[in-house]
C-alpha cells in the first residue's frame, strides 16, 4: 500500500510540476504571495517555474532514489510546508485560481495541506517495526 501511494504522490508531483511549466503557469502565479517578490529579486513566473522544477524532481527522487525515501519524505514534507504561506495567500487576498473562486474553496482547501504532508512522510517511511529486543 506504501508502494502504491508513493508511487501514486511521485506521479502527482511530477503532474504538478510540469503544469507549473506549462498550462497553469499564470494559475500558479496567484499562489506566490506578494511579500515574497517584494523581499526577494524575484519575480511571480521564476518563482512558479522553480517550484515546478523542485515538483519534478520530488516525483522523480521518490521513485529512483528508493534508498532515500525516508529523506526524500522528509524534504518533500517540508517543501509543503515552505509553500503553505502561498496558499494562505491565496486566501486571504481572495485570488481565484483553480476553480477556487469563493472564499469558503480558498480556505477548505488550506485543510488538505496537513494531509499531504502526513501523506509523503507515511508513505516513504519503512512500514517494518523493528523486532529488536534488548
Amino acid at each position: 500500500m506504501r508502494t502504491f501511494a508513493r508511487w501514486l504522490l511521485a506521479a502527482g508531483m511530477t503532474f504538478a510540476g510540469v503544469s507549473h511549466l506549462f498550462w497553469a503557469r499564470k494559475e500558479f502565479q496567484a499562489q506566490v504571495p506578494d511579500a515574497l517578490t517584494e523581499a526577494l529579486p524575484i519575480d511571480k513566473d521564476a518563482v512558479v517555474v522553480a517550484s515546478g522544477a523542485v515538483e519534478i524532481m520530488f516525483g522523480a527522487a521518490l521513485v529512483a532514489l528508493p534508498r532515500d525515501r525516508a529523506r526524500i519524505g522528509a524534504l518533500l514534507a517540508a517543501f509543503f510546508v515552505a509553500v503553505f504561506p502561498g496558499n494562505i495567500a491565496q486566501a486571504v487576498d481572495r485570488r481565484p485560481a483553480f476553480g477556487l473562486d469563493s472564499d469558503r474553496r480558498r480556505w477548505v482547501r488550506l485543510a488538505f495541506q496537513p494531509l499531504l504532508v502526513a501523506w509523503a512522510i507515511w508513505c516513504t517511511r519503512d512500514g517494518r517495526r523493528s523486532s529488536s529486543k534488548g
